[in-house]
């Protein structure tokens, strides 16, 4: 089942999904909709069983802040981006792509909670800027 709705983009939102689209050979509306979905859909059941950062122990908050993409995936993730550049990505490898991205996206958000939550505890010492 699918539900249309309007929605009113940014211009540079618009021109990056059509570019998108161009790039894959695909309607703007398909990729949109691939975007949406794939950002609001958790991946796994690891995402929905999480506990949120503030309510980690001090070690589980460091251990998240100092979290690392696991090898394999990240290995795989820097190939598909380098397809990606070279205009050589399959329907399928861009699924995964934008998996990776998504699951990259999420770790580093987890990572970041961590990191604030370590500071607001005297865990870490703030970043200089």
């Amino acid at each position: 089942m699918s539900t249309q709705v309007t929605v009113t983009l940014p211009d540079d939102t618009y021109r990056q999904a059509e570019y998108l689209a161009r790039l894959t050979g695909r309607e703007v509306a398909d990729v949109l909709a691939e975007t949406i979905s794939l950002s609001l859909h958790p991946l796994g059941p690891q995402y929905v069983s999480e506990k949120a950062v503030a309510e980690l122990a001090d070690g589980d908050v460091l251990a998240a802040a100092d979290a690392l993409m696991d090898p394999d995936k990240e290995r795989r993730f820097s190939e598909l981006l380098e397809k990606q550049q070279a205009g050589q990505l399959t329907n399928e490898e861009r699924t995964s792509l934008l998996t990776l991205m998504q699951v990259y996206q999420d770790g580093l958000l987890r990572k970041a909670q961590a990191l604030n939550e370590a500071v607001r505890r005297g865990l870490r010492s703030p970043l200089q800027s």
